[in-house]
């Protein structure tokens, strides 16, 4: 059992961003669909919305839960804020890239799609947040 805490403390961040990126996989996957395939809104409005709400997500859980950040005062705030949303908007576009060229041009499954697009979003999205974003100062 020890070696499991050790094994978990080691990864901590890691598995939480696992965990916590799947989470908000699902509340991406789950916004994109009500609202494509229930709603019918289109494409590009799905995809952008769902982003939005994702990120919200995200940026609750990555700042307390995984990386516990620490930023405190307004100057640092803004920093991570604006370095989160700007990252996210980054994978955002590759994301909305992604399904607009596998959905709208190529006709191909919206789901499936959109599953694989998000695989590539958290990893790209851990490697921000990781290095970039919540990086520690110590």
């Amino acid at each position: 059992m020890e070696q499991l805490f050790k094994l978990y403390n080691k990864y901590r961040s890691a598995i939480l961003y696992l965990f916590f990126g799947g989470c908000t996989t699902l509340v991406n996957i789950i916004c994109y669909y009500v609202l494509y395939q229930h709603i019918h809104a289109s494409n590009l409005l799905s995809t952008v919305t769902a982003w939005f709400v994702s990120v919200l997500f995200a940026y609750a859980t990555n700042r307390t839960l995984v990386f516990e950040s620490t930023a405190s005062g307004m100057k640092a705030l803004a920093y991570e804020i604006a370095a989160f949303f700007g990252c996210r908007l980054a994978t955002g576009i590759m994301d909305t890239v992604i399904m607009v060229l596998a959905v709208d041009c190529m006709h191909w499954n919206s789901l499936l799609w959109k599953i694989i697009s998000n695989v590539l979003v958290v990893i790209a999205n851990y490697v921000a947040s990781k290095w970039f974003i919540f990086k520690s100062k110590g």
